[in-house]
């Protein structure tokens, strides 16, 4: 621990934290806009400059580490000057079209420029003409609208491992952009949209279908049906100023139904079907030695686009089993639409997921039409379904709650966990160990695959035999836990885990790159706890024992890897070698 002073406070704080972060602990707020909590400091935007006691110098604050005995200001009538003409030169290289962007009424630099009072323009507009891109169909680039913080760039390279996105040219040139300045939709982008959630303006936002929704709604002639993910029950309330990790599914079901949709399923309930899916797969190849090990199952289209572009070695170990939004969507148009007399000509399926990447896992292969038809027909995010409530004139903090529809809308409580890091191993691990032993786990919680660590590994006994297992979120974690596999692989070694779970945003789904801005690991804990805390409170926790899980295979599918369920809920992956690093 160390002791120095924040505008004549003193302040005990412990080595190694930065001006920033020591100011925090008595409740002093330095202006930033490149600093993120999730990345490291670039000190990029200059606004966080503080005053040092007996120097000249301007330290920025988010990039220096506060030594003992420091004497900082924060605040004068000189400092606060400087920040305001750093704003206003980043103005004058930024349109002025807020009302008619993305992030209005949600923008860093609009809030910033709101606190500082920037009522004119001092400085020439020197606005840079750069077309929109929105080739991926998953996010959108508007780079007219880049202020240079590297925020976007600093998670594509370094936490996600992507390198789609790079700073090209130089000077008052420099324009962020697809790495060789190309279209986004050709570059390695895997489109986890972690650069919209992390970009303070809107330079990148998710691809906005709501119009598109708006339109089935108003159509007499299709049958609208809509689910909602596991995660965006704990993060749709801080749109309308709930505390984070608030949950409100029956909120959610109420809203969704005066919007018009004719039918709310829940996501949780596909995540139980897939869990007797992935577990029996497992089962199959851990038990009955029927495939190669391990397993790695993940719900995750960006991981999918990842492993298929750069590690199409490893296709031989992924789960075939389909995401819960598509066994969701293609048991809609068969199973519901069968049993209800509802022709799927007229069906339409809308998907709340809390990740921009789902909005491409709808069109990835023909095995998302497996039900003769195209299986989720749109997916809006988090933020694009609180929009909808809110032009809808719903007071979403006044509705009486409401069930959903019971047929695929009951869940178990390891379907709700789907939605955090280590969520989905959880589940399998519950329905794997009833699979093996015909009984359940005296307690279902596993611990050690919960939490925010990067990668989590550990074993698990089931009938006095060792299964070693791996979580990896975050796709620049994910490399570590695949080059262990592949060097025990090519050493002829024994196997260093039997099931791995990946996960490609850091923190899961709870912190995927539809889900309302601001998130950070505090976030991310509290949104997870919103989860594990519907969980204990479910009265089923297992997936194979949700009745209509149950009802689904004895009517329907028959067993789990049938054929029919290898037909309608199972996938297939193919190698994309041009994208080999």
């Amino acid at each position: 621990m160390a002791k120095a002073f924040i505008n004549n406070i003193e302040v005990e704080f412990e080595r190694g934290r930065t001006i920033l972060e020591v100011a925090q602990q008595v409740q002093v707020k330095i202006p930033t806009l490149c600093k993120h909590k999730d990345l490291c400091a670039t000190g990029a935007c200059g606004i966080c400059v503080v005053k040092l006691e007996g120097s000249n110098k301007m330290l920025r604050a988010c990039c220096t580490v506060m030594d003992e005995g420091m004497k900082i200001n924060t605040h004068d009538p000189e400092l606060v000057e400087i920040r305001r003409t750093v704003i206003e030169l980043i103005l004058s290289n930024h349109p002025n079209d807020c009302l008619t962007c993305g992030r209005n009424n949600d923008c860093e630099l609009q809030t910033i420029m709101a606190d500082f009072g920037i009522r004119e323009e001092l400085f020439n507009k020197i606005v840079k003409e750069i077309p929109k891109d929105s080739s991926t169909k998953t996010i959108e680039l508007d780079p007219s609208k880049c202020i240079g913080c590297g925020r976007c760039i600093e998670v594509c390279q370094n936490v996600q491992n992507v390198w789609a996105l790079s700073f090209l040219e130089r000077g008052i040139n420099t324009r962020m952009a697809p790495a060789g300045d190309i279209k986004l939709g050709e570059s390695p982008c895997v489109r986890c949209g972690q650069c919209s959630a992390h970009c303070p303006t809107g330079a990148i936002f998710e691809f906005d279908q709501t119009r598109n929704v708006w339109k089935l709604l108003q159509d007499p002639e299709t049958y609208c049906v809509v689910q909602i993910a596991p995660s965006v029950r704990v993060a749709i309330g801080e749109g309308f100023g709930y505390p984070v990790g608030t949950n409100l599914t029956k909120k959610i079901y109420a809203a969704l139904r005066r919007l018009g949709f004719n039918t709310v399923f829940d996501t949780n309930f596909s995540a139980d079907v897939t869990i007797m899916e992935e577990a029996s797969e497992f089962v199959e190849r851990f038990v009955n030695k029927k495939g190669a090990l391990p397993l790695i199952t993940t719900c995750c289209p960006s991981w999918v686009d990842f492993m298929e572009k750069y590690h199409p070695d490893m296709i031989e170990h992924f789960s075939s089993a389909k995401s819960p939004q598509e066994m969701m969507s293609t048991l809609c148009k068969t199973y519901f639409a069968e049993k209800n007399d509802i022709d799927p000509a007229k069906m339409k399926v809308v998907s709340i997921m809390p990740c921009t990447a789902k909005k491409y896992e709808i069109s990835r292969s023909e095995d998302m039409f497996s039900s003769g038809y195209q299986g989720t027909d749109y997916v809006l995010t988090t933020r694009e379904i609180i929009r909808m409530i809110k032009q809808a004139g719903i007071d979403f903090n006044s509705i009486p709650e409401e069930e959903s529809d019971h047929m695929m809308g009951d869940y178990s409580g390891a379907g709700t966990i789907f939605g955090t890091t280590g969520g989905v191993m959880e589940a399998a691990l519950r329905t794997a160990y009833n699979f093996v032993t015909k009984k359940n786990l005296p307690k279902v919680e596993f611990e050690n695959v919960r939490g925010l660590k990067g990668v989590k590994e550990t074993s698990v006994m089931i009938n006095d035999i060792e299964i070693k297992i791996a979580v990896a979120h975050g796709l620049g974690n994910v490399e570590y836990v695949l080059n262990k596999i592949k060097k025990a692989k090519e050493n002829d070694e024994p196997l260093p885990y039997h099931f791995v779970e990946v996960m490609a945003c850091p923190g899961g789904c709870i912190g995927g790159g539809g889900q309302p801005y601001g998130v950070t690991d505090e976030v991310r804990m509290i949104r997870a706890k919103g989860l594990y805390q519907d969980d204990e409170a479910s009265e089923i926790r297992c997936s194979h024992d949700n009745p209509f899980v149950k009802e689904l295979y004895k009517e329907f599918l028959g067993a789990p890897l049938s054929e029919k369920a290898h037909h309608l809920l199972h996938t297939k992956y193919v190698p994309r070698p041009e994208y080999k690093k």
